[in-house]
């Protein structure tokens, strides 16, 4: 026997599977069961027998197997079926004026970097050159900036780190 063979014979186990479980996945896998068993035991098929006859009693005694052990019971879902979960929206109108009033805070050197750096995805050198600035004060800008945000969003107050110099 060849695969071929078996591929003649899939219609009409699909048909036949179908009419049995009614349900249309569960009738795929009924005929899969059925060909893996088939492909499996081939030498226990009789050369110039039915080969549909032997296909179709596989896969009745594969059903009347699944038919006596018992399973879980399931429902059939369809893809409507499924929600998919959302986050909550009700406060970002709050988080954004939080910020928005956070990034107002923010000293204009920082906020533009950290604006251009966040918003537009500019890379360092980018803002550097946009801003004709070295990006070592890009990268620290950025980094204070960041860091003073985090405190204001937090509700602390940003410290000032002012020394007295002689």
């Amino acid at each position: 026997m060849d695969s071929s063979a078996l591929l003649t014979e899939l219609p009409r186990l699909r048909r036949y599977a179908r009419a049995l479980v009614g349900e249309r996945a569960a009738a795929d896998d009924l005929v899969q069961d059925t060909l893996e068993r088939a492909w499996s035991r081939v030498a226990q098929w009789r050369q110039g027998s039915d080969l549909r006859a032997w296909l179709f009693s596989i896969m009745h005694n594969l059903r009347v197997d699944q038919l006596r052990r018992p399973g879980l019971n399931t429902l059939p879902m369809e893809d409507e079926d499924f929600v998919v979960p959302t986050r909550a929206t009700q406060s970002d109108r709050l988080e954004l004026g939080d910020l928005d009033s956070a990034l107002a805070r923010l000293p204009e050197e920082q906020r533009a970097v950290l604006l251009l750096v966040a918003i537009e995805e500019m890379r360092y050198d980018e803002v550097a050159a946009t801003l004709g600035i070295p990006i070592g004060t890009v990268m620290s800008r950025l980094s204070r900036g960041r860091e003073r945000l985090r405190l204001i969003l937090d509700g602390r107050p940003p410290s000032t780190n002012l020394r007295v110099v002689r």
